[in-house]
């Protein structure tokens, strides 16, 4: 957990549990659907779902004409819930703990080394969870899942169809995608320059791909004395747009890691390392300190809330933003532009592209009624029919339909988006940035496939993304995909709860983060180098060296793919 966040108390968890969410007594009685009812009925019952995310991730509210469309087509009320945390993660811990569980509940799971698996598994084998096997596989969508090569490896054999689960499905991933290699919409992430600074200077933004570059640059910032909108001087180099985090991307010449970003990474003789067994983690510290030193880092990188990170975007107050990517509505007057790729440890920067993408997950406890109903929102929600709904809202009133079947976003709503994003969020759907559908639905994704777009709103003007777009082309987008890696297999992490002392490792491994925040505001260098000795011998004690020789025996003698 980062050293800045609180705790979240577990009785607090457990109260909402007990006054807002039990699901034993508020379901209506299953209906069975009548001649009557179309085709897509459920039942005629409320569904609560309790989502573990992020405030900022969870979109509780139904729009009352969508929720009328839904209740039509499903006879579903959906309810959704999120637990308001610094940390979704210990609020998860502590839900499950509580017991009093609505009819689904919502995580993050982009991969099986996250925080959240070990709890979750500990849920499913004490038989918290219901058994999904046979109502996914009596799904038009979800039963793809079983067939040979549509999951990842990491969804199939870690999360969803585990050995341990003897044929029992606990845990359902979202977000894959229908095609091999398929990205969908074209997002391009990593740290954005102010193009004004870059054009005075007369620097190309991708010649920088060193961290020596970035700070020579910073330092020509810092020189120039260049103002941010209220005539202010800039901070050279400033946190994400998200709020002050430790972030590779910036720096990804000084962090033992690839694409993943767990920190393990291979080194020229092929041999596994931590990044505590190498240099990286003190030449990191070291740069950042004299950053900092320097004034040419915002004394906040780590720490700034997301708000006023924000407000430093739109008021120009950065000249380098560590992290966003081209969808930020912040930056729609394209003031920022893609910096570098920064280059990675090994070699120059190259995209890597996953099989097949994942992202979070749901569970229905054992307690639900019913809980075939919710697999059938679920597939529902997976369906076309059910993701023009949860994507695209209401027909005739937010989008129309072309010769081919396809949405056309209407310019009153994008215009409305572009305007006043916080309004438009309240027409319900997540082109306009409402995420209901998301939890149970988000999955078999190919939106050129299904939409004619691969991005909301492309097909009604070449100018409804056109920042966006003009990213992705400057970015040379297409280039970087058709030279990229695509890669299957499990994350150095994905093994970390089979392994003996996987429990305490992996809180060793976040110690160690941790222990690079503090180290970063340390006082000097011998100081830094105090803290990092502690957490690499905190590691070492709970089997960082074990577990790296049990990662080369899965490769080696076991022929598993690791990705790095």
């Amino acid at each position: 957990m980062n050293i800045w966040k609180k705790s979240l108390a577990v009785p607090l968890v457990a109260a909402l549990f007990v006054t807002g969410c039990s699901s034993a007594t508020s379901n209506e009685e299953n209906t069975t659907a009548t001649s009557d009812k179309p085709a897509t009925w459920i039942a005629d019952r409320t569904i609560k779902g309790l989502i573990f995310q992020d405030a900022g991730d969870i979109s509780t509210y139904m729009n009352p004409e969508i929720a009328k469309v839904l209740k039509e087509k499903t006879g579903i009320t959906l309810e959704i819930q999120g637990v308001t945390s610094e940390d979704s993660t210990q609020a998860l811990a502590a839900g499950l703990a509580a017991g009093d569980l609505p009819d689904f509940i919502g995580f993050y799971l982009n991969n099986s080394g996250r925080p959240e698996m070990p709890i979750l598994l500990k849920a499913a084998k004490e038989g918290m969870f219901a058994d999904l096997t046979s109502s996914l596989k009596n799904t038009s969508i979800y039963s793809k899942y079983f067939q040979d090569g549509y999951l990842p490896t990491d969804a199939k054999t870690n999360i969803m169809f585990r050995p341990d689960f003897n044929g029992a499905t606990y845990l359902v991933y979202t977000a894959i995608s229908r095609n091999t290699g398929q990205i969908g919409k074209k997002y391009v992430g990593g740290p954005f320059v102010r193009k004004d600074i870059m054009d005075q200077l007369g620097i190309d933004p991708s010649t920088i791909n060193t961290t020596e570059q970035v700070y020579d640059l910073a330092k020509k910032m810092k020189d120039g004395h260049f103002k941010d909108a209220h005539g202010k001087d800039i901070y050279p180099i400033g946190p994400t747009v998200w709020g002050g985090k430790d972030v590779n991307s910036l720096f990804n010449d000084l962090v033992w890691t690839g694409p993943t970003e767990e920190k393990f990474m291979k080194d020229e003789a092929g041999k596994i390392k931590f990044e505590s067994q190498t240099d990286y983690g003190l030449e990191r510290i070291a740069f950042i300190q004299k950053l900092l030193k320097e004034k040419l880092i915002h004394p906040e990188f780590f720490t700034m809330e997301e708000n006023r990170s924000k407000e430093a975007l739109i008021n120009h107050s950065f000249g380098i933003v560590a992290e966003m990517h081209n969808y930020i509505p912040e930056n729609n007057n394209m003031t920022y532009v893609p910096l570098g790729p920064i280059n990675y440890v090994n070699g120059p920067y190259q995209m890597q592209v996953d099989y097949k993408s994942g992202g979070g997950g749901w569970s229905i406890p054992a307690t639900t009624k019913n809980p075939e109903d919710i697999v059938k929102l679920a597939d529902f929600l997976a369906s076309r029919e059910g993701k023009l709904l949860a994507q695209y809202g209401i027909e005739g009133r937010d989008y129309t339909l072309d010769a081919k079947g396809n949405p056309i976003a209407k310019q009153e709503v994008l215009d409305l988006k572009a305007s006043n994003p916080a309004e438009a969020a309240k027409l319900g759907f997540r082109g306009v940035g409402n995420w209901w559908g998301e939890y149970l639905g988000y999955t078999d994704l190919d939106p050129k496939g299904d939409f004619g777009e691969d991005a909301y709103g492309d097909a009604a003007s070449a100018d409804t993304n056109k920042t966006p777009n003009e990213i992705i082309k400057l970015w040379d987008y297409d280039g970087k995909l058709k030279a990229a890696k695509i890669v299957d297999g499990l994350t150095p992490l994905s093994f970390i709860y089979d392994f003996d002392q996987g429990a305490d490792l992996r809180q060793a491994i976040d110690n160690y983060n941790e222990s690079l925040l503090r180290a970063y505001y340390s006082s000097d260098m011998q100081k830094a180098r105090k803290i990092m000795d502690e957490a690499a011998a905190r590691l070492d004690k709970y089997g960082l060296k074990e577990y790296v020789q049990f990662l080369e025996n899965k490769e080696s003698a076991e022929k598993v793919s690791i990705k790095f």
